[in-house]
């Protein structure tokens, strides 16, 4: 049995001088991924972790079987029409990874073409994961992304589908992202530097020596990606600079693929942009002299630069964020109130219908709709108590066609869930929104064991959809909420912009007045209070957990950005320079570095009692480095003054997203939410059962 003594690190002082600051950092060491012992100390903290985690080994089992019993693991996706075929994904029993198939759309009964099986791609490795793939235009030639480390960098690879057999050429380094032009010979991708910064953009001729490739864009601005994209009429590539808040489009006819890229949009400092095709015009959204985006059309021409004229205008209540063309419609996808509508625009008549929703609380996403002329738009929806749905929505009607239910196998009735939407006030007056689901037959008087989770970076949202993995806590009679902080966009892009850079404690102080909310409200527990973020969600965790150690019984940080002052400082880092928009450059700016530092996790950490804590961390991730969760624990522990439990559980084989497999996935949630529960006092609560199954 491995040994319940905490690991310890030995601190080996590090002094940092900046701005006029020294500051001592005993673990900078751990970063030294080829010191063996970096190595030593993560799995010495993963061997302590398995031996705390060890009573409720049990329990994990229990999990893991309740989630897959959730699993249709025999399964079908909804086939996509490309060309003369249509594509679906296959699931079998057993297997961790889908297979990609295709059939003849004028042979309906036609056996399926195996294209790609990722469980054979996966044979005697730890990570496998698929990072796109395309087909060209006349359905020979299959495209893939495939990466085995976990670490974001690709290899392409082209096979023949007529034989099977995949050509010679494979290409390493490759981002997210790849294209065929019209002449189904041409392949556009990306590819990384040394900072993992997809850079880039090469033009390929299939089956030739890839170090002949044709440089297609150069970006040389560090604060910027590249990636490449092909719009749905298929009438042309479209190559796309961005950082955090400045865009720049160049478009390259699909049919004439070696001409020069031309930019339709040019760079202008904090002036983000997306491009689209619909008929005769282009689209544009812009938040230029738009807060909350515009829309803006010109005619679809690359012989000058276009003239672009507003088409739909901004608006104070209405975020804009995104507009996808068809044939005849552009579908706009908008947020209002904290909730995203679908509004259809029938180009032809200038009319415009919104698609009708059932829930008062739901998640909603345009699906890759790749027929252009199909006449309709596929979504994903779902909402807290009902599974995803995938749908046809028609385009000039509006009109629902379900094609998919998500089937819950082991039983699932909504009606046995409250889902609410409420409000907390946060410290400055802000009004906060919480999502939040709860069995019907739970609520009681001193509320129930809580575990609120929150993100609040880029602009991005956590969607109130169906997390089936919750039902394990909400069964169990937990409440699970969502807290939408400032950072994302949940009421417009003013709630993103006042949760970053100089704002960022907006966030911390956000998600704790929810929590503070929800116990004051009768929903929560205080003494049984849980709280759980993501990378970006990690940072949110760390800060609270420093700024109020007492409110919390239990934090979960996965993969968590903790080290934001030591991680903002230095540029060869994966991923910084184009951080900067987000949290503020410490390197030029004293008064940045200073706020920073006001709230950095790791830099705030104090002789004090905190609650228990789960770390976790991936040895290949590009996004957020090894050793911040790594170093955060080995200082932790060396000034925690309480016995609770402090636990890392670092995947050596993986990145920023965990195991890779259906199956390895669901043990690691079994290992959080064991610990979860376990630490709330739950470790012995058995799930309850539906009202229709124990009746």
């Amino acid at each position: 049995m491995a040994s319940m003594t905490p690991p310890s690190a030995k601190p080996h002082p590090y002094t940092i001088h900046q701005h006029g600051r020294t500051r001592v950092d005993p673990y900078f060491w751990l970063r030294e991924r080829d010191n063996p012992e970096v190595l030593e100390y993560l799995k010495a903290e993963n061997a302590y972790a398995a031996a705390v985690m060890a009573p409720t080994q049990p329990l994990q089992e229990q999990l893991v079987a309740e989630m897959r019993g959730r699993i249709r693991e025999e399964d079908e996706s909804v086939p996509e029409r490309h060309g003369d075929h249509v594509y679906f994904t296959r699931t079998e029993a057993g297997q961790q990874y889908p297979a990609y198939y295709r059939r003849p759309v004028a042979d309906p009964a036609a056996p399926a073409q195996l294209l790609l099986d990722l469980n054979v791609e996966a044979r005697g490795r730890a990570f496998c994961k698929l990072g796109g793939w395309r087909v060209s235009d006349d359905g020979r030639w299959f495209a893939y992304l495939i990466d085995f480390a976990g670490d974001e960098a690709f290899t392409l690879i082209i096979v023949d589908l007529e034989n099977g057999r995949a050509l010679p050429e494979r290409i390493e380094n490759v981002y997210y992202g790849l294209e065929w032009a019209a002449d189904n010979n041409t392949l556009f991708y990306t590819v990384i530097d040394d900072a993992h910064r997809p850079f880039r953009t090469f033009r390929h001729a299939r089956g030739t020596d890839p170090t002949n490739d044709v440089l297609v864009h150069d970006e040389s601005d560090p604060m910027f990606f590249v990636y490449v994209r092909r719009t749905r009429s298929r009438a042309y590539i479209v190559v796309v600079s961005f950082s955090g808040t400045t865009g720049e489009v160049r478009v390259i006819p699909a049919d004439r693929p070696a001409d020069l890229p031309i930019i339709v949009a040019a760079r202008r400092h904090g002036i983000e942009v997306a491009f689209e095709h619909q008929g005769d015009r282009f689209l544009l959204l812009s938040n230029a002299g738009a807060l909350n985006f515009r829309l803006l059309t010109a005619p679809a021409t690359l012989t000058s630069p276009p003239e672009w004229r507003e088409w739909i205008a901004h608006r104070e209540d209405v975020l804009i964020e995104s507009a996808d063309g068809f044939r005849d419609h552009v579908v706009v996808v908008q947020r209002r109130n904290g909730l995203r509508e679908v509004i259809l625009h029938d180009t032809r008549t200038g009319s415009a219908r919104a698609v009708n929703f059932p829930d008062a609380a739901y998640s909603v996403h345009i699906d890759e709709s790749p027929e252009y002329a199909g006449g309709f738009v596929r979504i994903g929806y779902s909402s807290p108590a009902q599974p995803e749905t995938v749908a046809d929505i028609d385009l000039a009607s509006g009109a629902w066609t379900i094609r998919k239910v998500d089937q819950i196998p082991s039983g699932h009735r909504a009606e046995d869930y409250v889902v609410e939407r409420i409000e907390a006030t946060a410290p400055d007056g802000a009004r906060v929104p919480i999502s939040l689901i709860y069995r019907r037959d739970a609520l009681r008087p001193g509320g129930l064991p809580t575990l609120v989770t929150g993100y609040g970076a880029y602009g991005s949202n956590i969607e109130p959809g169906f997390f089936k993995n919750w039902l394990s806590l909400v069964d169990r009679g937990m409440l699970c909420a969502v807290a939408h902080v400032r950072g994302g966009s949940d009421l417009g892009r003013a709630w993103y912009d006042s949760g970053r850079l100089r704002h960022k404690r907006n966030t911390f102080d956000d998600f704790i007045a929810c929590a503070e909310h929800l116990c004051a409200a009768g929903y929560a527990d205080p003494s049984r209070l849980a709280a759980l973020g993501v990378s970006a969600g990690g940072l949110l965790m760390g800060a609270v957990l420093t700024q109020r150690p007492d409110l919390w019984r239990t934090v979960v940080a996965k993969v968590p950005f903790v080290d934001v002052v030591s991680t903002m400082s230095d540029p060869s880092i994966p991923l910084t320079a184009i951080e900067w928009e987000q949290w503020g450059n410490p390197i030029e700016s004293a008064d940045e570095f200073s706020y920073m530092l006001s709230y950095s996790p790791y830099e705030n950490l104090r002789p004090t009692a905190y609650p228990n804590l789960l770390l976790t961390a991936g040895l290949n991730d590009p996004r957020v480095q090894y050793w911040e969760p790594a170093k955060f624990c080995a200082r932790l522990r060396e000034l925690k003054t309480d016995s609770n439990k402090l636990v890392l559980k670092t995947n050596l084989a993986a990145g920023h997203a965990g195991a890779s497999g259906r199956f390895d996935y669901l043990r690691e949630v079994a290992h959080e939410w064991a610990f979860v529960l376990d630490t709330l006092g739950l470790a012995d609560a058995e799930p309850r059962r539906s009202v229709a199954d124990a009746a």
